[in-house]
């Protein structure tokens, strides 16, 4: 397999449940003349120094994972959607090696590099479209430092904030997760940092 990257050799030597597919996936995606790296403790690949895909494993199935799947045509109606808050990537997930299917594949990551080649990007809500709870609009309210260090966030930590906050059902959660993350907003930092 050309163009394999030893750093990534783990990936596919510690899940032994997929390992068959995973390594399948990854000598497919290689023959696509993509550059193998690791990022985020997974084989990504990449054109030119963009990532074009990712392969990753779960416990019911194993993935393919485009960064600008919304954009790609999807003939096959294979392209999932994680969650209804995943806005550019798209997967295809695989239960056995018998549904990968070479052509198929490849015909999707090809269409992947030439969506990159021409730039495109993957039109983004923006953050003032996302719904803000009550409980948290009232603190921004009433803390002006809390609503300054909230608006110095990047756009991408405002939305995961917002989407915590909001996926509560009960306000008291709701404002418990706040009360919780206020210090770490105060801080500048994400949700996971």
């Amino acid at each position: 397999m050309n163009g394999m990257n030893p750093k990534a050799d783990f990936y596919f030597e510690k899940d032994k449940a997929w390992s068959k597919e995973t390594e399948k996936l990854r000598k497919i995606i290689l023959d696509c003349g993509l550059t193998e790296e690791v990022k985020w403790g997974c084989p990504c690949y990449q054109y030119e120094g963009s990532n074009i895909v990712l392969i990753h494993t779960f416990k019911e199935y194993c993935a393919v994972l485009f960064f600008k799947g919304a954009l790609l045509n999807d003939p096959e109606g294979i392209l999932i959607q994680q969650t209804e808050n995943v806005q550019a990537q798209r997967q295809i997930r695989y239960t056995n090696i018998k549904e990968i299917k070479e052509r198929t594949l490849k015909s999707y990551v090809y269409e992947a590099i030439e969506v990159e080649k021409a730039g495109l990007k993957v039109p983004l809500k923006k953050t003032k479209e996302y719904p803000v709870p009550e409980e948290f609009q009232s603190q921004l309210n009433k803390k002006p430092a809390l609503k300054k260090a909230f608006e110095a966030l990047t756009p991408g930590r405002q939305r995961g904030y917002l989407l915590y906050f909001s996926q509560a059902k009960q306000a008291k959660t709701r404002e418990a997760r706040i009360e919780k993350y206020m210090p770490q907003i105060l801080a500048g930092k994400g949700l996971e940092d």
